[in-house]
């Protein structure tokens, strides 16, 4: 049987992955699945893991952290931040599960950071404000 090209384009990587046989992806509405001839579709993916098997037959799988998928002339397309791919997957779920608590941490630093800066700001405005209190006099 034949299969269809998948086009994986991250930010910062792109490949495109010839002869796959099936997609098994998941958007709001649930998981849903592709094989050679599907319809034009497009729909947002949800953070997590999708999966292709190629025609040899071996499942590879895909972390994501959402994205679009757009099914369009025979070929499919995901669109996303970044992307990992695996065969293995446990090794795979521990690279997404490394990766979530590493933007958990760097979210938690930038909304420090963010604070400490309003609160700069403010001190700032008051200490402006005390001095024109202080020239009025």
């Amino acid at each position: 049987m034949r299969g269809f090209a998948l086009h994986l384009h991250g930010a910062t990587a792109w490949e495109t992955v010839e002869q796959v046989h099936s997609f098994v992806g998941r958007d709001a509405s649930g998981s849903f699945g592709i094989q050679p001839g599907h319809e034009a579709f497009i729909t947002a993916l949800e953070f997590g893991l999708a999966r292709y098997r190629c025609v040899d037959g071996v499942w590879q799988y895909l972390a994501l952290p959402g994205g679009i998928l757009h099914v369009i002339g025979g070929e499919v397309f995901v669109f996303t931040r970044r992307y990992l791919r695996d065969t293995d997957y446990r090794r795979i779920s521990t690279q997404l599960e490394d990766q979530l608590r590493a933007e958990d941490v760097a979210l938690s630093r930038t909304r420090a950071s963010l604070q400490q800066m309003e609160q700069h700001l403010l001190r700032r405005l008051w200490e402006l404000e005390q001095r024109g209190h202080g020239n009025e006099q």
